[in-house]
């Protein structure tokens, strides 16, 4: 383990939160891949619900707004019998000037079990964690540009559903590397699955100074980066996050670094093409991309469900398989 994550570890070592794909061992990716492998069909059966959250109650916590990540955490909760409660963070009482720590220890006296935490700050969910009593769970639902661990399982579930066979992939991350936690926390998760090789694709721009120490390599034009590539994973551009002009047009962008049918053919015949949402359609790829029989985001989507039990499961104490089916 990180020693600069010591939080998301109980004393025995044990994952206690899911906060950071960072010091997380192979073994532990894989046992929430293999729990989520076996929670995907749960979603077409009359009875979508097994007990092993039953009496516990999960409260989504989102300080910025999301509408498709609060929503599979929801529909997770509720298959593993949660109670759940979403709290409206524009209604909240961190507008009147009540800090985080407040609200959450305000909800936590009225014995909540799990918090699922979404914040503009890099770092709120593992703050949120330290000060929180020991049986509380916490999942970080993505925290500033730090992190979006839980979307970075689901993608490498998404690729292992495909792919199987990790170590001898080459995956291709494009666009705003820059801003984005999903990008982090992909790289991190890829590597200790042992990809062969990851690349990323952007204007430098858009690119961190350090990337190479993340053990990816960078490319700066669509035919290189894409060449042999199995896997290419497709980023939203985030103004919201850009301080200032970071690309000169939305045309000239999707001209250089826009996945279509064009670019599509530079990587292998078989590459799949993954985008963790929402699109911006015409600015990162292409309708008939996004749309075609090589692209992967529904899945995502549809697996992102099973993940997110998966992970609740393992924190709840449910890694066994005995004690859910």
């Amino acid at each position: 383990m990180r020693a600069d994550f010591p939080v998301q570890f109980d004393q025995n070592g044990k994952l206690r939160h899911f906060l950071t794909i960072q010091g997380l061992s192979e073994d532990t990716l894989t046992g929430i891949l293999d729990i989520a492998h076996s929670f995907i069909d749960f979603g077409k059966r009359e009875i979508k619900k097994i007990p092993l959250m039953r009496g516990k109650t999960m409260v989504n916590l989102f300080f910025e707004p999301s509408t498709r990540t609060r929503t599979t955490f929801e529909i997770a909760a509720k298959r593993l019998s949660a109670d759940v409660v979403n709290m409206n963070a524009t209604r909240m009482s961190t507008t009147k000037g009540e800090t985080i720590l407040d609200t959450v220890k305000t909800i936590e006296a009225m014995h909540t079990d799990m918090f699922v935490v979404r914040d503009r700050a890099s770092g709120a969910a593992q703050l949120i964690a330290s000060h929180l009593p020991d049986h509380v769970r916490v999942i970080n639902a993505g925290d500033g540009r730090h992190e979006h661990p839980t979307q970075a399982m689901l993608d490498v579930f998404t690729i292992r559903q495909h792919k199987q066979d990790f170590s001898k992939l080459r995956i291709a991350i494009v666009g705003d590397i820059l801003h984005s936690r999903v990008a982090r926390s992909q790289i991190h998760a890829l590597n200790i699955l042992g990809v062969r090789e990851i690349r990323v694709i952007g204007p430098r721009t858009l690119i961190p100074t350090d990337i190479e120490t993340m053990g990816v390599g960078y490319v700066n034009n669509m035919r290189d980066g894409l060449e042999d590539i199995d896997v290419i994973i497709m980023l939203r551009i985030q103004r919201e996050r850009m301080d200032g002009q970071l690309i000169p047009s939305e045309q000239e962008y999707f001209a250089r670094y826009g996945l279509t049918e064009r670019t599509l053919d530079f990587a292998k015949p078989d590459a799949m093409v993954m985008h963790p949402g929402p699109i911006n359609r015409g600015l990162e790829i292409s309708s008939s991309v996004a749309d075609g029989n090589r692209s992967v985001i529904l899945d995502q989507v549809t697996n992102g469900i099973a993940v997110r039990m998966s992970i609740m499961a393992h924190l709840m104490g449910g890694q066994e398989k005995s004690k859910w089916t």
